[in-house]
């Protein structure tokens, strides 16, 4: 087995270098162990069973238990790879199919309700997933108004980029007149080191509608972006890039998440991260009215399911009057008074 799911992996050109590496991780540190010695053609689904069980036991041993969705990404990854040795007509079927695994859940967003901050500011109790609220972006983005990087803060947290999204913005991408920027790469860190790679799938290539305060910071930061060149004093890098460093070098994802992680300890607000505001964007949108439909395009999701599953629960406010709503019609048109609510109500 060891000698194909390398061989697997190495023809797999097209790998996005993340990707590459989840793979190799895989298999170095759980296919290999417990299935290298492996005939391939000896190898059936109680084996393939009998691995995740042995992953699952000896991790838990560890102290380090092996959650239900990595179980389910080592999983993923040996289908794909003997799907493959299907294809080539290596086996005559796939014996990773059918095997049974713990159910995964993705987490989910929570909003830091004041209960949830209370709780974090007690004993750092917080969620999984921590997404601010509207008046908590409103005064983050009051506080880094004046910071370079302002524009970049205030387009993730109103349109939702990812972070190898925003940044692999370019100003070719963007068109500052008609209110609209194309998402059309994405720079990526691993172990170090920067690729340009496409958006995470087909449905991530997209345009973003830019409102008129999105517009107006993309705008000063660019004039802002002029005047450092201009100050500089020395040739500046041309990268092309909308959020750059000072002298125009290119800024690494890894090297954003720490200056964004920075500046939210010093806000005083409780911590998200940078997907954190990407998932702040899209609650605040449906909160606002968006459909689910207009939701996902924003995003860049490949499935309207990812967005519904990710997020079936929107701000405590939204549901708060949903709730109230759901009461009254409910009481008032089926209770005392029912006559007069019930005429309110058609008129509403």
């Amino acid at each position: 087995m060891e000698v194909w799911l390398r061989r697997w992996l190495a023809s797999r050109l097209s790998l996005r270098a993340e990707t590459a590496r989840s793979y190799g991780g895989h298999i170095d540190d759980y296919l290999v162990p417990y299935l290298g010695q492996v005939l391939l053609a000896e190898l059936n689904r109680s084996r393939v069973q009998a691995m995740f069980t042995q992953i699952a036991v000896a991790e838990g041993m560890t102290g380090r238990p092996v959650s239900a969705a990595t179980l389910h990404r080592i999983h993923a990854t040996l289908r794909a790879a003997l799907n493959e040795a299907v294809r080539v007509g290596l086996i005559p079927m796939n014996p990773a199919v059918g095997v049974e695994l713990p159910s995964a859940t993705r987490p989910r967003p929570m909003v830091w309700t004041p209960e949830r901050v209370a709780a974090w500011r007690r004993d750092g109790t917080r969620p999984t997933v921590p997404v601010w609220t509207p008046t908590q972006t409103a005064a983050f983005l009051a506080f880094v108004r004046e910071h370079r990087l302002y524009a970049l803060f205030h387009l993730v947290a109103l349109t939702g980029l990812r972070r190898g999204e925003v940044s692999g913005l370019c100003w070719t991408d963007v068109n500052l007149d008609a209110g609209v920027l194309s998402v059309a790469r994405q720079r990526c860190q691993t172990a170090g080191r920067v690729a340009v790679a496409p958006p995470k799938s087909r449905a991530g290539v997209r345009e973003v509608a830019l409102d008129h305060t999105a517009v107006t910071a993309l705008r000063q930061h660019r004039y802002r972006q002029q005047i450092e060149r201009a100050v500089a004093g020395q040739p500046c890098v041309e990268s092309g890039y909308v959020f750059t460093f000072a002298d125009g070098r290119a800024l690494s994802p890894d090297r954003l998440t720490r200056i964004f992680a920075g500046v939210v300890r010093a806000s005083g607000l409780p911590p998200v991260t940078i997907h954190g505001l990407r998932h702040g964007a899209a609650t605040m949108a449906l909160a606002a009215g968006a459909g689910l439909k207009t939701v996902q395009a924003m995003l860049g999701h490949s499935s309207i399911q990812v967005t519904a599953d990710i997020y079936s629960a929107v701000l405590p406010a939204t549901a708060h009057e949903a709730a109230e709503n759901t009461a009254a019609l409910l009481f008032l048109l089926h209770g005392p008074g029912r006559k007069l609510a019930r005429v309110a109500w058609r008129r509403g």
